[in-house]
């Protein structure tokens, strides 16, 4: 018999409560919503190991998105914030030495924001922490099962992303 986690205890409890309950949807909802909960978890402690907050992670996140180097305004775009509050979370991030801002090659009146190697190792560290995280706990299946696994979420994704639900 294979183990049992806190989900099957909890779809027992509901069983008799709601007949209808189907328990392989209330199992596969309340055990993806729990990993979420885990995976935040794990994510928000590493922020707290690397002495980073939620916002400048997201910055520093964003910006090694676009290759480690981009301008003020495309970063506004990527967080969906106003360029003044860019402004500011970039100021504080240049002064912990995570970024540095240049003159533009191609535009004198443009500035450029770049990942400094400090910035770059911290945000990594982070990253990491998280991967770590999923390749144990995903660890246990086997390469087919993870890519039948991505597969069925992404059937159920489509599903989700027709209805114009938001994303993050």
């Amino acid at each position: 018999m294979e183990r049992r986690d806190w989900t099957d205890g909890h779809v027992e409890r509901w069983k008799p409560v709601l007949p209808g309950l189907d328990p392989e949807v209330e199992g596969a909802v309340t055990r993806m919503k729990k990993l979420s909960v885990h995976l935040r978890r794990v994510r928000e402690q590493s922020l707290v190991d690397f002495d980073l907050d939620r916002q400048e992670f997201d910055t520093l996140h964003k910006l090694a998105g676009r290759g480690g180097k981009a301008a003020p305004s495309e970063l506004a775009a990527d967080l969906d914030l106003a360029p003044a509050s860019v402004t500011g979370r970039l100021d504080a991030l240049e002064r912990r030495g995570f970024v540095r801002r240049t003159p533009s090659t191609t535009d004198r009146r443009r500035v450029d924001v770049e990942l400094t190697d400090q910035g770059r190792s911290t945000w990594l560290g982070a990253m990491d922490v998280l991967g770590h995280e999923e390749y144990r706990l995903l660890g246990v299946l086997d390469k087919d099962e993870r890519t039948l696994l991505n597969d069925m979420l992404r059937r159920v994704m489509v599903v989700a992303e027709d209805q114009g639900a938001a994303w993050d």
